[in-house]
């Protein structure tokens, strides 16, 4: 890495440590409570709800779990409380019921599982919680599922109209680990007004097809620790969102994702701020957008670090949001009377990415981009689908989609933007849309640097094991 002014120093990944200091379950010293002793009996076909429910209820000591013999139980919305810990062990399924009648009257209370105003509460077990989305599904499309909307019902409206999977509302000291959640019919895991929450070694997998079916959402939450996750699921990864408090200091490592559409997404949901976030150690693959932050809302975004990051991106049907890009950085008004947040002190450091399209990074007049950093990035450009480029995505709301010439680097209104150690590879040469490494007006953009930045065109040697050599550079 070559000389020049000291850098900022990037905010280290303590957060993390924040994991060993919740406080520590030993399952082999604490009450066991079976749902079998309750009635449950688990043949996935008789509701359980009242067996599973008593269970929790008859909870007394301090922690307590309730366990799940082998079998598959079908519930209505079960509702944990302090101190409990649902221990759905390897074989065993909770089962979401496909009911309206099986969620409470109010909408934002739909959850297979739900713990409200609850402390020291979790799930584990290495199970299963099924929410069944596919039978929510009224026609299925390989661009995109029409959904069951209960809407219908009068109970609300909106193709949205579908119970999550699992929630926790204002709670404190929450744990999810060693647990699959399998097919969501609308938001998976769902954290929000909380305080010191732990999710590791956690699977997800939602219908590749199915909208809205998010991995897990961050909301208005502090001191959450993401690690060891699979997510592989149609719509958002890992999304932090802010919709009437701040979020400040998350931090996820050690993950696998895939997704129909962004792999990390702050936003879009931004009416305050979001700071001290950091992602690193993150493998994405065949995503339709990797590193995404939608500020729509007038919330500020300030000290994210993203690091050590793979990541490829390719082309879906632009009926999903997203065109391929593997970095996405984007303020502009939701609506013509929304306010315009702005984004500043943002780090990538080494990240590797294959991708159909470039980077965009937009501001807004009243929401500049500032004080970007890019260290050791490389970029490898090439198209392997068949879906239409040429198209920059400011969805939701904004500009919509707009015709644009496919760039390395797509850049407006930021000040302030370091490129160091970048490495931009394009195979089999260029073509007449995808024909300049950097793209930008110099009215809206300001205080570029640029240490060590090529831009080479690469194509494959016939009879050679070398996938890719150098043919020239810019």
């Amino acid at each position: 890495m070559g000389g020049g002014a000291a850098a900022a120093p990037i905010p280290r990944l303590t957060a993390i440590t924040f994991l060993f200091l919740l406080p520590i379950v030993i399952q082999s010293h604490t009450p066991t409570i079976s749902v079998r002793d309750f009635g449950a009996i688990g043949d996935g076909k008789h509701y359980d709800t009242a067996a599973i429910q008593l269970a929790i209820d008859s909870c007394r000591t301090k922690p307590c779990y309730v366990t799940f013999p082998t079998g598959t139980y079908l519930t209505a919305t079960i509702f944990l409380k302090s101190n409990v810990i649902l221990d759905i062990p390897k074989g065993s399924t909770i089962l979401g019921g496909t009911k309206l009648e099986d969620y409470p009257k109010e909408f934002d209370r739909w959850y297979v599982i739900l713990a409200e105003n609850a402390r020291d509460v979790g799930i584990t077990g290495g199970g299963v919680v099924d929410g069944q989305g596919l039978e929510f599904v009224v026609k299925f499309d390989e661009r995109k599922n029409v959904m069951v909307s209960w809407n219908q019902t009068g109970a609300c409206s909106g193709d949205e109209c579908r119970p999550r999977l699992v929630g926790f509302l204002d709670s404190t000291n929450v744990r999810v680990w060693n647990v699959t959640f399998r097919q969501p019919a609308y938001w998976c895991l769902h954290i929000v007004r909380c305080e010191n929450t732990s999710i590791h070694d956690v699977s997800i997998y939602g219908d590749f097809n199915t909208p809205n079916n998010d991995g897990i959402d961050i909301e208005d939450s502090n001191n959450t620790v993401i690690t060891r996750c699979h997510i592989d699921t149609g719509d958002d990864a890992i999304c932090p969102k802010t919709y009437t408090s701040p979020l400040y200091n998350l931090t996820a490592t050690n993950s696998w994702i895939r997704t129909k559409s962004s792999a990390i997404k702050l936003g879009s949901a931004s009416w305050f701020e979001l700071n001290n976030l950091v992602f690193d150690n993150i493998t994405i693959v065949d995503s339709h957008r990797g590193l995404a932050l939608q500020i729509r809302d007038g919330g500020n975004v300030c000290d994210v670090t993203f690091s050590n990051i793979n990541i490829s991106t390719r082309y879906y049907d632009p009926s999903w949001w997203g065109r391929a890009e593997p970095i996405y950085v984007t303020t502009c008004p939701r609506h013509s009377d929304s306010s315009e947040g702005s984004i500043s002190n943002l780090n990538f450091v080494n990240i590797s990415a294959v991708s159909e399209n470039g980077i965009f990074l937009s501001g807004s007049k009243g929401g500049l981009l500032r004080n970007l950093r890019f260290i050791n990035i490389n970029l490898t450009y090439k198209r392997w689908t068949k879906y239409m480029g040429g198209l920059v995505d400011y969805r939701p709301g904004c500009q919509g989609l707009v015709n644009h010439s496919t760039a390395g680097i797509i850049m407006e209104h930021i000040d302030g933007l370091d490129l160091e150690n970048v490495n931009m590879r394009w195979f089999d040469g260029r073509t007449v849309q995808w024909d300049n490494p950097l793209d930008f007006r110099p009215s809206t953009v300001n205080n570029i640097s640029l240490l060590n930045f090529h831009s080479g065109v690469y194509k494959q040697r016939r009879g050679s094991s070398e996938q890719i050599s150098l043919v020239g550079s810019n």
